[in-house]
Parts: C-alpha cells; sequence; structure tokens
C-alpha cells in the first residue's frame, strides 16, 4: 500500500508518467419492448423485462496528473487481451522513458501475458517499457483507474445496452470528451494518513 501511495507523490513527468489501469465487466442487455420517451410532467418508462445478450470488457488507462485516458472495449479479457491493450498503450507513449503502471493483481497481469501473445523479443521490448506496480489484495480502491471507471459508469453506461458496438462508440465519445476537458484526479491520501487511519492494518511492535 504505502509503495502505491509513494509512486502517487511523485511529481508529472512526460518521459516517466503514472498510469493506473483497471478492467470492468459490461452485462450487454436489450430492451423487449420499446421504452416511453420522457414528456411535460411524466418521466421515461422502461418494462421490466430485458433480454441478455452477453458480456463485453472495458479496459481503461488513464494518467491521472496529465488528465488522459484510454478505453478499449473488447470480447473477452484474457491475458492476450491485457497483452495487446498494454501493447496498444505502449505505442502511445513512444516519447517516454519508462512507464509507471499500477494495477491490481489479477492473475492476467503478468509478464507472461506477454510472452503467450508475442514473440520473446517483442514482450521483452513491451514490458521493458514498464515499471509494474501492484496494489495490494484488498486494495483495489488505491488504484485511480477505478476513479475513472465509476465515472464511466455514471456518465456513460449506467443504462440498458445490448450491443457491443454501441457500447464501443459511446465510451469512446466519452473518452474524448474527458481528454478533452482535462479531467484529472487529486488525490490526497498519503502514507502518512493510511498510518493514522488504517493502523488496524499494521503490525503491533512489541517493546
Amino acid at each position: 500500500m504505502e509503495m502505491v501511495l509513494d509512486v502517487y507523490k511523485r511529481p508529472y513527468d512526460p518521459q516517466y508518467p503514472v498510469i493506473c489501469m483497471d478492467e470492468s465487466p459490461k452485462q450487454l442487455i436489450a430492451e423487449t419492448r420499446t421504452p416511453i420517451s420522457a414528456s411535460p410532467g411524466q418521466s421515461a418508462k422502461y418494462d421490466y423485462e430485458y433480454r441478455r445478450c452477453g458480456m463485453c470488457n472495458i479496459f481503461l488507462a488513464c494518467e491521472p496528473l496529465a488528465g488522459t485516458r484510454m478505453v478499449k472495449i473488447t470480447e473477452r479479457k484474457t491475458k492476450r487481451d491485457w497483452a495487446c491493450f498494454l501493447e496498444e498503450f505502449a505505442d502511445q507513449h513512444k516519447k517516454a522513458e519508462k512507464i509507471t503502471l499500477v494495477m491490481d493483481n489479477l492473475n492476467t497481469h503478468v509478464p507472461g501475458s506477454l510472452y503467450e501473445m508475442f514473440p520473446p523479443d517483442k514482450a521483452k521490448s513491451i514490458l521493458d517499457r514498464f515499471e509494474l506496480v501492484y496494489t495490494p489484495k484488498h486494495g483495489s480502491w488505491l488504484n485511480m483507474a477505478e476513479i475513472e471507471l465509476n465515472v464511466l459508469t455514471g456518465q456513460c453506461l449506467n443504462r440498458r445496452i445490448g450491443d457491443s458496438a454501441v457500447v464501443r462508440k459511446e465510451v469512446l465519445a466519452w473518452q474524448e470528451f474527458r481528454n478533452n476537458k482535462n479531467a484529472k484526479v487529486n488525490w490526497q491520501f498519503t502514507s502518512e494518513d493510511a498510518r493514522i487511519k488504517l493502523s488496524r492494518l499494521y503490525p503491533t511492535l512489541e517493546s
């Protein structure tokens, strides 16, 4: 936890960007009846019945100090999907010397995933671009990408959508809007705060 918090104290440096990455499933749900649009004095009405249309996955990487983010919609969230997302993200930061990547401990988020997707030389070249920093178990709240995912859900995806193509279109529009707005995350929680507010998580030293 304190290692992640120390990373968040680093000043903004485009040559050494700090990136937070997370992923989230999105259930695809279609309407079975045409909703009734809102009218003066009446809210919109939706039938309680719906049709399940499968799932898609949302990959999101954000640079909190720069106010930028990249979102990609995939059918699955396998090791290969994650490796391709990392490659695409690295390509967008070609001028960076080293990318610090904060993420959780999913079994897909490991260097071996790159080697399952790419030849060894390419996998190594991508991996060398990154410094991997993992949030602790049960500590995913330390990942600022969760904040961005919550904003994405609240502003864009908190309704029934039955087609992954529509999800992709909506998410790309949201990404452009947020990036143009230069929306940043003002992280305030520090190691000093943790030692007070989360003192129960620290071992008790015997004198």
